[in-house]
């Protein structure tokens, strides 16, 4: 054992004396804490610890500060760009004991809750309250990791992603100290904006903790609608011109032809198999009306068909589940293969472009590669479905994957609309951002000199 691997065992068992049956290295465990849902190769952490409060958070940063432990923080382990594989070995911290909802003030319309309280037990808190938060990345996702990695989600065209809806976090920092980086005012001059600087931080900066979050009014009215296009541009213009024309959508979602084929065939839909949007309205019923009117409009100059309307709960929730498994889907149209999911980002003007010339190159390659969305604010989501023992087949959708983050960077677009960058995008943010990665740099090593929490993350050092 070299004196890194003896330093990381010293942590483990000081932690191990400390915490208990809740520190474990079973082979199991540690596996599962080190896979996500992307293609990405996993990496097992070397123990697994489980916190119940801030004060253990911090007992633990301090223990692996001590003896130079890399630290992973962990939630539910869904994203999907490698974000909680342990690239140097370490200590996965899994929030998921730390699952209380500490304080909601409806008048503020604002809520408290630890880091491991996942989106639906929030929702499910707020029920009686008239109140809920609407930032749904489909997973039932932890909270505290939808913080880490910004995400957004389906709703995100109209109430915005996690970046406009975290009003403060409690954070520990590597060298063990607890930090609130803000206050519970919906705006705020004071200083650095601490807040956003951890939002998107995948875990590289400190260990988040608490976080106080926006909360809204349940809608009055609520209305779902499927409608589908003679082809996928058509589709595509029909978003364009709705979000221009200023249409206050809550959720507007891109099938293409194949994609649909999985969703009818995984979740029993039985809609038409050609590109497709699925919409939803919010709103009162006046108003839920007249945005339908305005959508049915605009869909008809673009050969809008059979709209199918769901107003009902369990239909609504029929919809909109299908369109969270995606990805399961997909993996059903080749029994034994696995997907590789990842998403681009462009200006809503870009996006027509950006899609046809990515189903272009999709066809040109061969790769079996569904397309779905939230094209309401630019963001699309190519799937694409192989065999990984396939040399060949894998190459190619990198070659795919390169040239679809190239196009969308052409098209001053992002390399990751939701996602995040984990390790899978590393060498893409450095290419988009260019010499900001080294401010991200610089951040990184004034607050984490030791280069301990995520490593591999973000950013090289």
């Amino acid at each position: 054992m070299d004196g890194a691997g003896a330093q990381v065992q010293t942590a483990i068992d000081v932690l191990k004396q400390r915490f208990g049956d809740r520190l474990t290295t079973n082979d199991t465990i540690r596996a599962r804490h080190g896979t996500d849902e992307s293609y990405h190769a996993p990496m097992a952490p070397d123990a697994v610890v489980f916190p119940q409060t801030p004060e253990e958070v911090i007992e633990i940063v301090e223990i692996c500060r001590d003896h130079k432990t890399p630290i992973i923080p962990f939630g539910v382990g869904t994203s999907l760009e490698g974000h909680i594989a342990a690239l140097e070995g370490g200590v996965s911290v899994d929030l998921g004991q730390m699952n209380k909802v500490l304080e909601v003030n409806a008048e503020d319309l604002d809520v408290t809750v630890e880091a491991g309280v996942t989106r639906k037990q929030l929702n499910e808190y707020l029920r009686d309250t008239g109140l809920f938060f609407p930032i749904d990345p489909g997973a039932d996702a932890t909270i505290g990791g939808m913080t880490a990695t910004r995400a957004s989600g389906t709703n995100a065209v109209r109430y915005g992603t996690m970046r406009e809806n975290v009003l403060s976090l409690g954070v520990v920092l590597p060298d063990g100290r607890y930090v609130r980086t803000g206050k519970r005012a919906r705006k705020s001059s004071a200083g650095y904006d601490l807040t956003r600087m951890f939002v998107g931080s995948e875990g590289t900066l400190g260990v988040i903790t608490d976080i106080t979050l926006r909360l809204y009014g349940i809608p009055e009215t609520i209305s779902s609608a499927v409608c589908t296009y003679p082809n996928v541009d058509d589709a595509v213009n029909t978003v364009i011109l709705t979000i221009q024309s200023g249409v206050p959508i809550s959720r507007i979602e891109l099938i293409d032809e194949v994609q649909m084929q999985a969703l009818n065939k995984f979740s029993d839909l039985g809609y038409a198999e050609r590109p497709t949007l699925f919409f939803e309205f919010h709103g009162t019923e006046a108003g839920v009306a007249e945005q339908i009117e305005s959508v049915r409009a605009i869909s008809d100059e673009f050969g809008g068909a059979d709209f199918a309307w769901a107003s009902k709960a369990e239909d609504r929730s029929k919809i909109w589940q299908a369109r969270h498994d995606a990805h399961y889907a997909n993996m059903q149209l080749r029994p034994g293969a696995k997907a590789w999911p990842t998403d681009v980002c462009v200006p809503i003007s870009r996006l027509a472009d950006c899609i046809a010339e990515t189903r272009k190159d999709i066809e040109e390659s061969g790769l079996l590669a569904p397309i779905v969305g939230h094209v309401g604010d630019g963001n699309f989501h190519v799937d694409m479905v192989l065999d990984p023992d396939d040399a060949e087949e894998v190459a190619r959708a990198a070659a795919l994957n390169d040239r679809l983050v190239a196009r969308a960077q052409a098209m001053d677009g992002t390399c990751t609309g939701e996602h995040g960058v984990g390790y899978g995008k590393i060498d893409k943010l450095a290419g988009e951002l260019g010499e900001a990665v080294d401010v991200m740099r610089s951040l990184k090593q004034a607050i984490d000199p030791n280069n301990l929490m995520n490593p591999g993350k973000i950013v090289r050092l």
